[in-house]
């Protein structure tokens, strides 16, 4: 039984190997159908790709900031800014698809599907780490599709810097409120040296009554010079905290969304496809040509 069995499965590669050879020899024998499926499959695919429209694609590039810490010690690791999906999910927010159609015009079943969202990351860079990413809107209008992409980038920029923008008020009110006591200082600094070089030349006042009232304005004049100071220096600190904020944590658009014309289908995928499927037909009318000419010309039976 053994041998019986060692022959059968003998028999079968014997099979497997005349049946590939077969095969391969039908496909030599008619190269021409493989290469003209190939040829006709990619002419078709171009062909395809081509009828299939113009469609509008508008890019737009979002900034979402780092945030730091209030005192601008370090930046803050968990924070929406930072969260690597923040993009994708608020654009394919319910609320923010209504307002991008309501900006652009676009139906909301149409914005669905015509969305799309990429982290542009560095040479080297995490991809969990960069917060600069691309919002793209397409379809068949460009001002639309610009309209629509600009929606969903001020939405995403507008929910990632909302502490930042908290933090900018609150800088923007120390500097002011600095910038007013500094010139309080300036103002009751030189008045009150006006008021010193008036007295040292005032002759009417006895020489120890000029003495005491230069001694208590000089006191006057020093607490003022080291209370500006003090003012300078914070003004100095939150005017960098100020700039440290606009220029890296605030979230911002970048670049506006401007529509370029693009095709409905790749047209290089779809000379590959073709191409492929063409071949893939040639093969198979090489391998089976022989067969069915072989049925067609034998003589019926009588």
């Amino acid at each position: 039984m053994t041998a019986q069995l060692d022959r059968r499965d003998l028999d079968l590669d014997a099979e497997r190997e005349v049946d590939l050879r077969s095969a391969w020899d039908r496909i030599a024998a008619r190269w021409y159908l493989p290469l003209a499926g190939l040829l006709v499959g990619a002419i078709l695919g171009v062909l395809l790709s081509v009828s299939g429209g113009q469609v509008w694609r508008a890019e737009t590039l979002v900034y979402l900031g780092q945030p730091f810490t209030p005192a601008g010690g370090g930046a803050i690791p968990n924070s929406i800014a930072t969260n690597p999906r923040i993009v994708g999910e608020v654009v394919r927010a319910e609320a923010a698809l209504r307002a991008a159609s309501k900006a652009s015009g676009i139906p909301v079943s149409q914005l669905r599907g015509a969305i799309a969202t990429q982290a542009i990351v560095a040479t080297g860079q995490a991809r969990g780490t960069t917060t600069l990413y691309e919002i793209a809107v397409q379809g068949s209008a460009p001002r639309k599709v610009e309209r629509a992409a600009d929606s969903l980038a001020k939405r995403v920029s507008g929910i990632a810097g909302d502490y930042v923008e908290e933090k900018l008020v609150t800088l923007n009110d120390q500097i002011s409120a600095d910038e007013q006591e500094l010139d309080q200082i300036n103002r009751r600094f030189n008045i009150a040296s006006q008021r010193q070089n008036e007295v040292l030349n005032d002759k009417s006042l006895g020489l120890t009554e000029r003495l005491l009232f230069v001694t208590s304005l000089n006191a006057t004049l020093t607490a003022l010079e080291q209370r500006r100071g003090t003012i300078q220096e914070d003004l100095l600190t939150a005017r960098q905290l100020q700039s440290l904020a606009t220029k890296v944590e605030q979230s911002r658009v970048v670049e506006p969304a401007v529509a370029a014309k693009t095709t409905a289908r790749s047209r290089r995928n779809s000379l590959l496809v073709g191409a492929l499927v063409g071949l893939l037909v040639g093969v198979l009318a090489a391998i089976l040509a022989e067969p069915l000419l072989a049925r067609r010309n034998r003589p019926a039976a009588t």
